[in-house]
């Protein structure tokens, strides 16, 4: 993989973590989330 391209695909996945853990608990399961799979779901969207 092209080393830039891999830099900002690490970048989003990041910030992906970051947006997610910034919501509440509540915000979360309203969108069927709990916090042990945020990790996961960023990791998942950059496959």
């Amino acid at each position: 993989m092209n080393p830039l391209r891999l830099a900002l695909n690490w970048v989003q996945y990041r910030r992906t973590i970051s947006e997610l853990s910034n919501l509440s608990n509540d915000t979360l399961s309203d969108i069927g989330v709990n916090r042990y799979q945020i990790r996961n779901i960023a990791a998942r969207s950059f496959r």
